[in-house]
Order: structure tokens, then sequence, then C-alpha cells
């Protein structure tokens, strides 16, 4: 009877129905992202001419402290104090702190480097801490107390700052609004590998578009937490250095911008820096930017709604804070996959669920990231874009590769789990023929590459499912898919066993600190 066979397919349309349901809300959300990508794009062209200036010249050089926060940096310490030292800025209005909180070997290098300075006539001191309360906050905040200058210029350790950085940013002080000025990061390592070329890819999209489009539009931008100059009485009126989150920089960029600071931002004053080379440090990083975004989202994003301010800014702050919402998002969709290309193939729906669903969310969704990237390729390398753009298979690939390690990130942030500040090894490493393996740093091992193998096995069987039914269309994304989490779970897993070699950059030779 017609009453019976509906009654026995009620289950599956139940769970087909809800399926469904789960599936296009979780693209659309990642649609509005993508969306929003394209809004950034707008304001980047639309602002790009907008060139920030100095009110007026000032009329005297102001006094300036440089911190430099370093935790076990045995490899590039040297190297930063060497930059610093080198600063064209007049001597006598220079004060250096060295924070450290090392407990390695970097105490006693760091002790002999500044000694050496010190003895060329350098204003530089020397403070270690016996215990990394608040981490880099708490440091930073530390060293705030006995900071002589009236600015202060902050770099972490494996940046090399331009000796011309303070005399073309002071200024712009020259505004008693203006509270921050952040320069842009550039790459040192950018062709040490495939994974230094997409992250040098992922870095140029937000520290050119982003940053550019926000601040020369009249929104909100965050300090990049190094390479960058505060007017030391703006950190103290927005409330100081805290370090309730992973990201105190973003966390105190809000609060002072809440409070009617102004903020610069100059793509053209390039800071460079070096990229982690090793998977582990590169995931480690990211855990603690996603984790820290989401905990200065909780913590802030409701003042946000409650300050006097344009709803542009508010809304564009919202999508800011809660943007790597989008790794919970493809989290979902990983998961999600299996039924969406059961249903793909299940006849006129299939069809039908491709035009409507399908192909406008891909519209709104990837080709957004697409064309975020090479927009910012272009505006940075306009006669080798293209050749910069053929790794952007690689970008979207390591982008699904993180969506574990993120989305466990955007978890813990959302719950209020706290966690330790973990630094991200760096090794002073510039040259194709370097290798890290035989330093003294590594990251502490997880269970997640086990996690991540699991999916890349997951769409490994359904790339060669797809092959096999001639579905043509889905066997890009699956490419992608399985291709990301067993390139970020190999690299991940390889780390464990650094008597791997690899012969195009593994030789006997050893980092010297």
């Amino acid at each position: 009877m017609p009453e019976t066979a509906f009654i026995n397919r009620m289950p599956d349309n139940l769970g087909t129905i809800i399926w469904t349901l789960c599936y296009t809300a979780v693209l659309l959300g990642i649609s509005l992202y993508g969306l929003h990508r394209y809004h950034i794009v707008y304001l980047f062209l639309k602002n790009r001419g907008n060139v920030p200036q100095p009110l007026a010249k000032l009329e005297k050089l102001p006094r300036v402290t440089v911190q430099l926060p370093i935790f076990n940096e045995l490899y590039v310490v040297e190297r930063l104090l060497e930059s610093v030292s080198k600063l064209d800025y007049p001597q006598d209005l220079l004060d250096v702190q060295v924070l450290d909180d090392s407990t390695d070997e970097t105490r006693e290098l760091a002790t002999k480097l500044v000694d050496a300075l010190h003895a060329k006539g350098f204003d530089i001191t020397h403070i270690h801490r016996t215990d990394r309360t608040g981490f880099k906050a708490g440091a930073l905040e530390n060293g705030l107390q006995t900071a002589k200058g009236e600015f202060i210029l902050i770099l972490d350790a494996d940046f090399v700052p331009t000796a011309d950085v303070l005399k073309r940013t002071v200024d712009y002080f020259s505004d008693p609004k203006v509270g921050m000025i952040q320069t842009r990061w550039g790459h040192l390592n950018r062709t040490y590998s495939m994974l230094t070329r997409v992250q040098a890819m992922f870095l140029d999209g937000h520290l050119l578009l982003e940053q550019t489009g926000r601040n020369r539009s009249g929104r909100f931008i965050n300090f990049n937490g190094t390479a960058g100059i505060w007017r030391k009485s703006c950190i103290i009126e927005a409330g100081g250095w805290q370090h309730d989150t992973l990201t105190e920089d973003l966390d105190l960029s809000y609060r002072a911008q809440i409070k009617g600071w102004n903020f610069v931002f100059l793509p053209d004053l390039v800071t460079p820096a070096e990229l982690p080379v090793d998977m582990n440090g590169f995931k480690s990083q990211q855990h603690r930017w996603t984790k820290g975004s989401i905990q200065t989202c909780r913590k802030l994003l409701p003042a946000v709604w409650r300050a006097e301010l344009p709803l542009k800014v508010k809304l564009e702050a919202t999508m800011h804070l809660t943007s790597n919402y989008a790794f919970l998002l493809l989290a979902a969709i990983c998961i999600l996959m299996q039924p969406s290309i059961a249903a793909s193939t299940n006849g006129s729906w299939g069809i039908w669920r491709t035009i409507l669903l399908d192909i406008p969310i891909f519209i709104t969704g990837s080709l957004p990231a697409i064309v975020f990237y090479v927009v910012s390729q272009r505006e940075l390398y306009p006669r080798s874009w293209w050749r910069e753009v053929l790794y952007l298979p690689a970008l979207l690939a390591l982008t699904i590769g993180l969506a574990v390690n993120n989305a466990w990130a955007v978890i813990q942030g959302m719950f209020g789990v706290t966690g330790e500040f973990t630094r991200t090894p760096k090794y002073g490493i510039q040259t194709k023929t370097q290798s890290w393996k035989k330093t003294k740093y590594s990251v502490a091992k997880n269970l997640l590459p086990f996690i991540e193998i699991a999916f890349a096995a997951y769409f490994i069987y359904f790339f060669v499912h797809e092959v096999a039914a001639h579905n043509w269309l889905a066997i890009p994304f699956l490419g992608l898919f399985a291709s990301g989490f067993t390139y970020v779970a190999m690299c991940s897993l390889a780390q464990w066993f650094p008597q791997l070699r690899n012969p195009w950059r593994d030789n006997e030779e050893v980092l010297e600190a």
C-alpha cells in the first residue's frame, strides 16, 4: 500500500532532509566568509591610492624604547641584536630592552651580546624573568614599567628591521590621535620550500589586502604582534598588556581603537622575518593565532557593539574577530562530505543540487579565495605574480589540511580552555641548503596527525570512487581534500623521525647559534 511505502521510506527521507539542512547551513556560512573576501578586495582596490601621510614633521626626534621579547631563541637572537644595533637613529634617543624569559643557553648568549653592545655605548638592558607569568604579554608589560621612551618599537626574535624603520615612522605620531604604526612583514626565507611559499602567500593576503583595505577605509586593524611602533600612553590608556588571551596583540589593538586611538598601516615599509620551516611549528603557530582570536572575540566583540562606533566598523570588526570560525565550518564540511557525494550521484536531484547549490557555493565560497590571493600577488610581484599563483592549489590544499588543527583551536577558544603560549621554533634558516632537523628545538607531539591521516584516507577513498564513477566535476575538489590532509599529516609525522633525510637539504652541517 502507498501508506506503507511512505512509512518505510520516512527514516531515509528524514536523514536526507537533516543532512541537506546541515550541509546547506555550513556551506552558507563558508560562503558568507567567502563573500567577505570580495569585500576586502573591493576595499583594497578602492583605497589603495589613499596613502597615509604624516600630519607634520616632528621638530625634535622623540626617545624610543626598543623591546625585544625572546624565549629560547638560540639561533636568531644574535641576528636580532645586530640588526637593532644598525638602526639609523640617534643613539642617545634609544634604549633597548632584551625581555628574556629563556630557560636554555639563550640567556648566557643574550647576556654576552648585551654586554658587547653596552660597551659600544648603547643604552641596553637584559631583563630576565625566572617565571613566564603572562608569557609574551607579561614580558612586555614588565618591560614597560622601566621603558624610557615615549614610543615603543616591538620586534620578535626572528625579525630583521631595516635601518630606517624609525625615521620613516615617527613623524606619523605628529598626529596626537595616532596610537600605533604597523609595518608590513616581509619573508626572509620565502623560497625555502613549498611550505614557506604558501605561508608567504597566506600572510601577503592578510598583511596587504586586509590591513590596507581596513585601515584606509576607516575600519579597525590589528597590531601584528611585532614590527610595529606604539605610543606608550596609548598602551597605558587602553589598559596595558593583558594575558587572558593568546593573542595579546589583537586584544590590545581592539581595546585601544575602542578608546578612540587611530592606527596607521604602512604596506610599503617592510620588516623582513623568518617563516616557520617545519610543519609542526607552523601548525603550532596557527593553533595559537586561531585560539587567541576566538578568545579575543569572546572578550571584546560585545564591547565593540556597545561602543559608539559607525555600523561599518562594527560589522567589519565582527567579520574580523569571527573569521577563524570558518575552520570549524570547514571541518564540518569534511565530515558531511560523504553524504554529499552520495546525494550527487542520486539521479536528477544530484544534477539540480549541483546547479542550484554546489556551483553558487563555489562561486561565493572557493572562488573568492582564488581572487583574494591573485590580487595580493599581482600587487606585490607585478612581474612574476603568475609564477607565485601556481602555488594556489597548494595553498587551498594546505588550508583544508589545517582544518582539524585549527578547528580544535576554535573549539578550545569557544569554551575558554586556557593554555600555554607555545613559541614557534625559529632556526635562523634563510638558504635552501640549511636543515632544521639537528637543532635543539622541536614542537611537542600530539595525536592530531593520526586524525589527519584518517581524513586523508577518507578522501582518497572517495577520490578513487568518483574517478571510477566518472564524476569529473567532483574530482578536483576531492583531490584538494585528499592531498591537503595527506601533506599535512605526513609532514607532521616526519618530524617524529628526524633520522629521515632530505637528499636536497639535509647534510652534516649543524646550525650554529
